[in-house]
């Protein structure tokens, strides 16, 4: 009896082990997944080597005409400021407050022409509110009208200090010796080498990559089952294999393929950032550019959080997209069924990302960390950012394993009556009375 047992259990694992091995190299030889693959150690690369690479070719120059219309020269000093090391350059003109209109129409006509990309106009009264114009082609790059706007307000500072009898120069040194707070990680108790900033962005890219990541994969899980639905090779497979094991093996099949893909994007960053420098060399830019930028530090066990979640929280709305997808005929009804699981899987998320960054420590982060809706991308950026005590995680963790329990026992009854039955989407009812059956 017990050697029935385990040859039946042995022959069901070989079944689900066939459908795992067909989705996933199914998968991993189409072109989407080898472009999909590619893009994203060409996106890190983007994010890590464009900024150091815009830094060391210095961006190119802006050429902006300085309209001093003031009776006093007051514009004068802002000309001269931007002939510094700063991609805008100023260029002073010093008209008369009748000459004005002509001159800007004149300017106006060189900035079209691409002689020009701008100009601001400074009038008396522009030291008394702190008011001027630009009129510009790039009025639109927040880079260039950022720095305009910081150093015109230093400009107009420094005239109304000057105004006051005190020396511009001196409350300056002064600023720039005030000093700066610098940010330290504390996690169990002990002080880490890892800065603020540096543990957020590690935060905010787990929480993006497990976001895309489930909501990607699960969705494909969808797709997978409509598929066979649609053209009717479910009726063949179902002649020998299961409904169960059928879900099983394309939910883990599928699985697999985002697993062995996240892998691949996290080697590659990590390869990425500790070769920086020689990669910066290999393409012609200054390498010590590159020696600047902190390594994030990623310890085994927030590799083993990160992968966990990835695992458990797919598991469970890949077996809810599966269920789904057994109840739609066709593409068109499988996207309509698609939105309303996509939406209670998008607002928790949202709404963690958000508790993240205003309250880490706070109730509602906490309490995201261990719904399971939105546990497996609240808590992988919790247990980061802050310190996560040992038994939040391990509730978390159960909480989440017994909801892919209920989860894929509803999914699977759902999903035995569903990828046989076509026509009409079925109500409520219906569903119900095939949860029962």
């Amino acid at each position: 009896m017990l050697k029935k047992e385990i040859s039946a259990r042995t022959l069901e694992l070989r079944k689900i082990w066939a459908v795992i091995r067909r989705e996933f190299s199914a998968r991993v030889r189409t072109k989407w997944f080898v472009a999909s693959t590619v893009m994203g150690p060409l996106l890190m690369a983007l994010m890590v080597f464009l900024p150091i690479a815009m830094t060391n070719s210095g961006g190119g120059e802006r050429s902006i005409a300085i309209v001093d219309a003031s009776s006093d020269r007051r514009g004068q000093r802002l000309s001269e400021m931007l002939t510094g090391p700063l991609p805008l350059r100023g260029t002073y003109l010093f008209v008369t407050a009748e000459e004005v209109e002509a001159v800007a129409e004149s300017l106006t006509h060189r900035v079209g022409e691409g002689e020009l990309d701008g100009f601001l106009v400074i009038r008396d009264e522009s030291t008394s509110n702190g008011d001027a114009e630009y009129r510009g082609s790039n009025t639109a790059s927040q880079i260039d009208m950022d720095l305009l706007r910081r150093v015109f307000r230093e400009a107009i500072m420094a005239e109304r200090l000057s105004n006051l009898g005190v020396d511009p120069e001196i409350v300056r040194e002064l600023r720039e010796d005030a000093g700066n707070i610098r940010t330290v990680t504390i996690r169990g108790g002990e002080v880490t080498e890892q800065t603020g900033d540096a543990t957020f962005a590690i935060a905010y890219l787990m929480w993006f990559l497990l976001y895309v990541a489930i909501l990607l994969y699960g969705v494909q899980v969808l797709g997978a089952v409509v598929e066979d639905k649609s053209t009717r090779i479910v009726e063949v497979l179902v002649s020998s294999l299961r409904p169960f094991e059928l879900l099983a093996g394309k939910v883990i099949g599928v699985g697999g393929v985002g697993l062995f893909q996240l892998m691949i994007w996290v080697l590659a960053g990590r390869l990425l950032l500790t070769q920086r420098e020689a990669l910066m060399g290999l393409f012609g830019f200054d390498a010590s550019a590159a020696s600047g930028v902190a390594l994030p530090d990623l310890p085994l066990t927030t590799l083993a959080v990160f992968l966990s979640y990835f695992v458990l929280g797919f598991l469970v709305f890949a077996a809810v997209f599966a269920a789904v997808g057994s109840m739609a005929s066709n593409e068109s009804d499988a996207r309509q069924l698609q939105a309303p699981v996509s939406l209670i899987y998008a607002v928790p998320a949202m709404v963690s990302l958000m508790a993240m960054m205003s309250e880490p420590d706070g109730f509602l982060f906490v309490v995201l960390s261990l719904i399971p809706l939105s546990s497996p991308v609240a808590m992988p950026g919790r247990w980061v950012v802050s310190d996560v005590p040992i038994f939040q995680i391990v509730l978390s963790l159960t909480l989440l394993v017994v909801t892919l329990m209920i989860v894929t026992w509803i999914a699977g009854r759902i999903y035995r009556v569903g990828i046989l039955a076509y026509g009409k989407r079925p109500k409520l009812r219906e569903l119900w009375r095939w949860v029962k059956a």
